[in-house]
């Protein structure tokens, strides 16, 4: 995460625009750690996010709200006294510190005129909202939406009348201070004897890993490689190139773009797509992956991370199932290990049957008491020996090895079937992994779950009715399922479906589509049934476009979706048949065509 001086210095000014002499109207602390402050402006009310939160500190402006609760905290209370109504006046940031601070004029009781300021301290774990009052030219803590003693700080208290102070505890040279000399910044930076990124994210205040990177790549050099090691022409340009980036934050030249984790080859970003990173100054390190630019630096992190909690959230919710999953996989994985074992030894059948034929051929020659006797082996025209028990008669050898025989021909065919069955499932099981990455929303996993359910994986949630004529009885709980398979329109106007898990494979390509639709699957790989509604006049053929855009499409949406080029198979629906109690998803054909294609989407329209 990039949320760094720089991109706090893109959001002030953002601030400073849309809220100097608004008015604030309505404060609320929807959590211990979070405040959301409306505020009306000659150009319309901005709502204003400010958050704590110790894992995910935030600030921007957004137009979605929050309930507020039923009983507002002291904090909240105390800045609805002092606040409400109060003209916002500036919006600051000390240097290019992780700092936003608020200054606002109200009219205390006596109806004078009082300046108070609201500070976001955006500092990681340390993060707080603190609320401040000017005496003698110094700001004094009237509270904070978290109280720091000194037990649990050494360098500074965040108490009611505390003296308010930035810690200066990283001895960092601000940038925006006064213009810095070559001979300064190669003697105070590129003199560390540390990587050139560190070397400057370490010594300018403000300054991220991700800038620090992005200085360096534009200079031509790489950020990990030791101050020492740069040339004088790599200095001078990683010089240049800062003094571009503190231009820029000067004169509010900001390009807030999200970068994801998606080829730049990309014509538009699926839905699908993870962020990877973003930025209020452009990224030319990144050029290779895709980029969405914003007009606003607040637009950008309510976009970012919307998209990084939707990722996250499923991550978490599908985490239980993914390891219910997995251990299943590893135990049949084990099981498929010793079965093969268990199979292996019982190649040694034909040697036993051997042994009994040739002992019942010969053995009327062998002495009583003989631990072996010699025989021609007419199968290989060979002399062997063969091992024989003493205390029994040479038919009782010959009886002994051909019920080895029969008890490992036996074993074989249990095994063998038992092998079957084991790869069916570890197949199976693959499958739903695969059905997990896919999954975007929470209710896509209510059929994965259903799934695991019904094959045993996971018990089945009931209900325990003890109503009245009821005695307790047990009924399964209904499942209520919301998610439906995706649709999307290719660039000819076919409509194209993607199951996104196994029983939405199977529902797909058995009940909604018809014999003469396309059915497309990436070959040998773990992915989506994708089915084709065949518009063409008479049930014709589509145009090639559209099998290569379905083609992209099964690749995207399988196990290959990485790889440059999938192989892909396709075929009429009429062709696809689903053997008699086979796990869900799981289908087989005989005919069919095939084409190696890129797993790219870019082309085609998401229905949502």
């Amino acid at each position: 995460m990039a949320f760094d001086g720089i991109t706090v210095s893109a959001l002030v000014a953002e601030l400073t625009d849309k809220l100097k002499e608004g008015r604030i109207s309505k404060i609320i602390q929807p959590e211990a750690d979070e405040l959301i402050i409306t505020v009306k402006t000659p150009a319309g009310q901005q709502r204003l996010l400010l958050s704590a939160d110790a894992s995910l500190p935030l600030a921007f402006l957004t137009e979605s709200n929050k309930q507020a609760p039923p009983n507002a905290p002291g904090f909240c209370m105390l800045l609805r006294k002092h606040l409400q109504s109060g003209r916002i006046t500036a919006v600051r940031q000390p240097g290019l510190e992780r700092i936003i601070m608020m200054d606002v004029e109200h009219l205390n009781e006596m109806g004078d005129l009082c300046s108070k300021t609201l500070i976001l301290e955006l500092m990681g774990k340390h993060s707080n909202i603190i609320f401040c009052e000017e005496r003698d030219g110094s700001l004094f803590i009237l509270d904070a939406i978290k109280h720091i003693s000194g037990l649990v700080s050494s360098v500074r208290e965040v108490l009611p009348g505390r003296e308010y102070f930035i810690p200066n505890t990283m001895e960092k040279m601000d940038p925006l201070s006064s213009d810095i000399t070559f001979e300064e910044f190669d003697e105070t930076v590129l003199q560390k004897p540390v990587s050139t990124a560190k070397a400057i994210y370490t010594s300018i205040t403000g300054f991220s890993p991700l800038m620090a990177q992005e200085i360096v790549f534009c200079a031509g050099a790489d950020g990990e490689m030791g101050t020492a090691s740069l040339s004088e022409i790599q200095r001078d340009n990683i010089f240049k190139k800062y003094g571009r980036v503190i231009s820029a934050i000067r004169n509010r030249d900001f390009s807030p773009e999200i970068i994801y984790d998606i080829s730049a080859d990309t014509e538009g970003i699926p839905f699908s797509a993870v962020p990877l990173d973003f930025s209020a100054l452009h990224l030319t390190m990144y050029e290779d992956r895709k980029s969405q630019a914003f007009d606003s630096i607040s637009q950008l992190l309510e976009t970012y991370y919307a998209r990084k909690n939707l990722v996250t959230r499923i991550r978490q919710r599908s985490a239980d199932l993914r390891r219910v999953v997995t251990t299943a996989l590893e135990r049949n994985v084990k099981k498929l290990d010793l079965q093969t074992r268990q199979l292996k030894d019982t190649e040694k059948k034909d040697k036993f049957r051997v042994w009994g034929e040739l002992i019942n051929a010969y053995g009327y020659g062998v002495e009583s008491g003989a631990k072996s006797m010699e025989a021609l082996n007419y199968y290989t025209n060979e002399n062997i020996t063969i091992p024989l028990d003493p205390t029994l008669t040479p038919q009782e050898n010959g009886r002994k090895y051909f019920d080895k025989y029969q008890k490992l021909k036996r074993t074989q065919e249990a095994v063998t079937e038992l092998i079957e069955q084991t790869q069916s499932e570890i197949e199976h099981l693959s499958s739903i992994l695969t059905s997990l990455d896919i999954a975007l929303r929470e209710e896509d996993l209510v059929q994965i779950r259903l799934e695991l359910e019904q094959t045993g994986y996971i018990k089945k949630k009931v209900n325990i009715k003890n109503g009245p004529g009821n005695k307790g009885k047990n009924s399964q709980k209904k499942v209520k399922i919301t998610s439906q398979p995706l649709h999307y329109i290719s660039s000819d106007g076919y409509d194209m479906y993607v199951g996104k898990n196994n029983l939405q494979n199977d529902e797909l390509t058995f009940k909604f589509a018809t014999g003469g639709d396309w059915w497309f699957h990436a070959k040998k790989l773990h992915g989506s049934h994708v089915i084709v509604k065949n518009q063409a006049p008479g049930g014709g053929e589509m145009p090639d476009k559209v099998y290569e855009e379905a083609a992209a499409l099964a690749a995207y949406y399988s196990q290959g979706r990485d790889q440059t080029l999938v192989e892909v198979d396709y075929l009429q629906r009429k062709n696809v048949k689903k053997p008699g109690g086979a796990k869900p998803g799981f289908v087989v054909y005989y005919t069919n065509f095939s084409m190696s294609i890129r797993p790219d989407i870019s082309s085609l329209t998401l229905v949502e």
